[in-house]
């Protein structure tokens, strides 16, 4: 029996990078060989242990063949005769197919120290394709490691494109999918997650909503970028530089969808392109399995970004709207992100990326201000019910008035 630790973790500390967990491999063991030693079996699929000091993940050796569609299509074994580099080679990329020896001697069948010294994300075997997650696997480390000069080898874009074609892509599904895009968002360069997709004809497939906003174009003035799939892309980026949180960086992404939907005789214009954006996230999140806080996140920013814009031209009842319609006093934690991503779609433009974005302080200044209003007791003294919201409401906007007042004028975007 041998143990080799393997993937990310030899990949990382490779890169300089800090290994955050640590995988194993053994060959030439069997699983009631392992019980026996006192591992605890995890996998469902195949056998996956929980060494009983460490509580690290150890897994058999396995070979993987093709059985069927799809990634549930697979047949594993898991003998003792299966051998490392067998074990390797049903992997992904060659980055991530190489172990380390007890001894620290590296195991590299398949060349990914050649591969990371040249910021290379190249597929190990033809038997990639057999996985259409492994196309969000490979767009997700691009997202992860773009920042260190890494690109997918033409090869890997040439073999993800062919599964596009072929149809394999079709078969993934909504928990998989999401669950690589929600890691994704949280990468340090996830716009690059979604420009990997595009490459592969595979952003039409899994994000036609997406997809649909390139080449579309918006008015020049606040637009120089014009086309809103640019333009989305460069809103991402901006989400990232700006907020680590993944429903952030959802939000700022889903943002004008509404816009693929505008008919071209309407072009560059998009009237009541929030509203049928806001339509297009529901079914997204119904079909993606989106969770409920990224959906309403993404939701409000959708409906209400413009008006965030326009904040400084607002009326104190407008004001006052929207802070209701983003249930602000109630949640200020998700209002201030809903402002995160509403600056997001202000920077993601050329030539606005260090421009002041002075409506955020605002509305967290209303916000401050409506949250201080309560009545005394006179002032409730013969009120009851609907009288006191009414009430409530007036004082609410005597201080949106005075706050309002003192606003810089600005133009919108």
């Amino acid at each position: 029996m041998q143990t080799f630790l393997v993937g990310g973790a030899v990949r990382d500390a490779m890169l300089g990078l800090t290994v955050h967990e640590r995988d194993w491999v053994i060959v030439g063991a069997t699983a009631e060989a392992l019980e026996r030693e006192g591992y605890r079996r995890v996998g469902r699929d195949f056998p996956v242990f929980l060494h009983p000091h460490s509580r690290e993940e150890y897994a058999l050796a396995r070979t993987e063949r093709k059985t069927g569609p799809g990634y549930h299509g697979f047949e594993t074994r898991f003998t003792p005769d299966v051998t490392l580099e067998q074990d390797l080679e049903r992997r992904d990329l060659t980055i991530n197919a190489m172990a380390r020896g007890g001894d620290g001697t590296l195991v590299d069948p398949y060349g990914g120290q050649r591969d990371l010294e040249a910021r290379l994300l190249r597929h190990v075997s033809p038997a990639f394709a057999e996985d259409p997650v492994r196309v969000l696997r490979v767009a997700r480390f691009a997202a992860r490691y773009a920042r260190l000069g890494f690109s997918v080898a033409p090869e890997t874009m040439a073999l993800m494109r062919q599964m596009a074609a072929t149809g394999e892509i079709d078969a993934l599904v909504a928990e998989r999918v999401w669950q690589e895009t929600a890691k994704a968002l949280a990468e340090p360069s996830p716009e690059v997650y979604f420009d990997v997709l595009r490459e592969a004809a595979a952003l039409a497939v899994i994000f036609p909503e997406l997809e649909r906003l390139h080449g579309v174009p918006q008015p020049p003035l606040w637009h120089p970028e014009i086309d809103t799939g640019v333009h989305v892309r460069l809103v991402l980026r901006a989400a990232a530089q700006l907020s680590p949180l993944p429903r952030v960086r959802f939000a700022a992404l889903m943002h004008d969808l509404g816009k693929g939907t505008t008919p071209p005789a309407e072009w560059p214009r998009h009237i009541d392109h929030e509203r049928r954006g806001v339509a297009l996230i529901h079914a997204l999140g119904e079909r993606l399995r989106v969770p409920n806080d990224f959906r309403e996140l993404a939701v409000a920013v959708a409906r209400d970004h413009g008006n965030c814009h326009r904040a400084l031209q607002l009326r104190p009842a407008t004001v006052l709207d929207l802070l209701e319609r983003c249930d602000a006093q109630r949640r200020p934690e998700r209002f201030g992100e809903f402002l995160t991503a509403c600056e997001a779609d202000f920077r993601g433009r050329y030539g606005f990326e260090l421009r002041p974005y002075p409506q955020a302080t605002f509305l967290a200044a209303a916000l401050a201000a409506v949250a201080a209003v309560a009545l005394t007791a006179e002032e409730r003294a013969g009120l009851a019910g609907p009288a006191i919201g009414v009430r409530m409401r007036e004082r609410r906007l005597e201080a949106l008035a005075l706050l309002c007042a003192a606003r810089p004028p600005t133009a919108s975007p």
